[in-house]
């Protein structure tokens, strides 16, 4: 089961270490070295979220039901239909799947999309003369269909400058215990488009110890196979780090359940950048009440909007 963020908002995975419980993990190397790997991860993940066509490139945001309408950003007439989606393109309206032409004629077609899973996409492509091209994401979202055009020329991401950062601090590298749940527990989480909720399964919980305080957070699965992945807020949420949630991939417990919890590398979900996203929130247990003053910082662009 795929992580829970939106879209195609895959962040890097931290290190990982076996420090003493509690303890900072510093790996063994210098703070130097410490905060060159930091620099490194984080130049990586600044060029993954400033992708051509990644959610900063998202223009429109659009919900599809039985009725045919035309929509901002993508050509044709798009509806729901059976449980799949029909695209009806007119006369010389190009877009393509996997560089093959659903109008191959030019003279007009109708294809049906789908059935896309829950939490899953597919991607069209619109060949736009002298500005990049736009590519159109299908995919499903709290059992509802959605269309996100991107497109390159979208002012978020020309106008992208960087996200805020606490410094990198070892402090916040720290050792947890990973405790499997005895069989994986769907758990419902609320979204950043209100009226729509998503369900993943947690695998189980990380144990482990920040200003003396013993705290736990319940875990999805991430990405890469046996990688985990926790939604969370802090003390600092809605004060100096975005208010909904952050995210942070953890490496695969180790064979004694231990795991490195790398809150340097806490990021941020896209609905922190535009209202155009239909981020997961984090579960009421992962609402923390230590502040973890490490990781990504309020966007600029949040700040510039309040």
């Amino acid at each position: 089961m795929s992580t829970p963020t939106d879209t195609d908002h895959r962040s890097p995975g931290a290190g990982q270490g076996s420090p003493s419980a509690g303890q900072p993990d510093r790996r063994n190397i210098p703070d130097r070295e410490f905060e060159a790997a930091w620099a490194d991860w984080h130049a990586a993940h600044e060029r993954h979220r400033a992708d051509p066509h990644g959610f900063l490139a998202v223009t429109h945001l659009h919900w599809l039901d039985a009725t045919p309408g035309r929509l901002d950003g993508a050509p044709g007439t798009w509806s729901v239909e059976d449980d799949a989606v029909r695209l009806v393109l007119e006369a010389r309206e190009r877009v393509l799947r996997d560089g093959q032409e659903l109008n191959p004629g030019g003279t007009g077609a109708s294809v049906l999309l789908g059935p896309v899973p829950e939490r899953e996409g597919l991607t069209l492509r619109v060949e736009d003369a002298g500005a990049g091209h736009t590519v159109i994401e299908l995919a499903k979202r709290g059992g509802r269909y959605v269309v996100r055009p991107r497109h390159p020329l979208n002012p978020l991401l020309t106008g992208y400058r960087g996200t805020p950062v606490y410094a990198p601090n070892a402090e916040y590298s720290i050792k947890g215990i990973f405790v499997p749940f005895d069989e994986p527990r769907p758990t419902t989480v609320g979204a950043a488009v209100e009226g729509i909720h998503h369900v993943y399964e947690a695998p189980g919980e990380i144990r482990f110890r920040l200003h003396g305080e013993d705290l736990s957070l319940t875990t999805f699965n991430g990405h890469a196979p046996g990688t985990l992945s926790v939604l969370f807020t802090d003390a600092t949420s809605g004060k100096t780090t975005y208010a909904a949630n952050r995210t942070l991939t953890v490496p695969a417990p180790g064979a004694d359940g231990t795991v490195l919890l790398d809150f340097n590398r806490a990021v941020n979900l896209p609905c922190a950048y535009t209202d155009l996203a239909t981020c997961p929130l984090p579960p009421a247990e992962n609402r923390l009440p230590v502040a973890i003053e490490a990781g990504e910082q309020i966007p600029y662009e949040r700040q510039d909007a309040s």
